[in-house]
């Protein structure tokens, strides 16, 4: 069942905001969860408020996106059903709410000091740019949302005051380009379904689609090696982890679930954003329990 059919009975203001899209945010707890210091509740709460200002940053750049694509996506096959397409929300109700949730996005933010102020500053700049012209540029729209997904990383470390390692911040890199262009390639193959081979999407065409495979698994494929060879480095691991093979149990576990991911948007199953269809999937979610066990044994 699509998204927007689940949510429908919310208000049409409060689906404009894509809720469900808010677990992606997570991301921010990644930092402290990495420095094994979940049980801090003074930084718990301060990757709270991190999420909470990510959040609202995120729903109002999706109302801009919504208020720039607004003729494109009364004509989409699903886009359509959005508040703003399907005449549920007025275009200026709709700049009230960007507003609205942005102002609520800088007091969130305003605790966790200029730095992590400034790192959703340049996520919001960037994705602005994203809508407004980069998304059609081939590639460049992968890597900027990838950049996206990691900004989420580096301001939750920010908040925590908790510096990414080197090998977290190579290993979000690599697995959010590969998630990136699982979401092209599942909208690429639909385009050509319906348009056959002249087909295209956001600056790719159909004739793009072994190629996009090819570089997001490749991609996904890396993240898990550079997961793979963390477990070398030495004294730094293992002052974290106790028992090392449960992490490479991890990796095993992560290498499934690409291979996986990648197989069902080969088959034109994968029908929207990579993260939110993990939240639907049964078995997605069982090998994110499996990894988080995983995760937890290791230490």
């Amino acid at each position: 069942m699509p998204s927007s059919d689940v949510f429908r009975p919310l208000p049409a203001w409060l689906r404009e905001l894509r809720p469900h899209h808010w677990v992606k945010n997570t991301l921010v707890v990644i930092p402290l969860a990495a420095a094994h210091e979940l049980g801090d509740v003074a930084l718990l709460a301060r990757a709270g408020l991190a999420f909470a200002a990510f959040s609202m940053c995120a729903s109002g750049l999706y109302v801009v996106n919504d208020l720039l694509d607004l003729d494109s996506d009364r004509h989409h096959p699903s886009n359509r059903r959005r508040p703003l397409a399907a005449g549920e929300l007025g275009q200026r109700a709709a700049v009230l709410l960007a507003a609205a949730v942005w102002l609520c996005a800088g007091m969130l933010a305003a605790p966790l000091g200029a730095r992590f102020a400034g790192v959703l500053v340049a996520y919001v700049a960037l994705m602005v740019a994203y809508s407004l012209w980069l998304k059609r540029v081939v590639l460049v729209d992968a890597l900027l949302l990838a950049a996206g997904y990691a900004s989420r990383v580096a301001g939750g470390g920010i908040a925590v005051e908790i510096r990414p390692s080197p090998w977290l911040i190579a290993f979000c890199v690599c697995l959010f380009f590969s998630l990136a262009l699982v979401k092209r390639y599942s909208e690429l193959a639909r385009s050509r379904d319906r348009d056959g081979a002249s087909a295209h999407a956001r600056g790719y065409e159909a004739i793009d689609l072994p190629m996009i495979s090819t570089f997001g698994v490749v991609s996904g494929y890396l993240a898990v090696l550079v997961l793979a060879l963390y477990l070398t480095t030495g004294r730094s691991f293992s002052l974290l982890y106790s028992r090392p093979a449960f992490i490479g149990l991890t990796a095993l576990l992560l290498l499934y679930w690409i291979s996986y991911v990648w197989l069902l948007a080969n088959r034109g199953r994968m029908p929207d954003d990579p993260v939110v269809f993990a939240l639907r999937d049964r078995r997605s979610l069982i090998l994110v329990v499996l990894m988080g066990i995983c995760a937890f044994l290791a230490v």
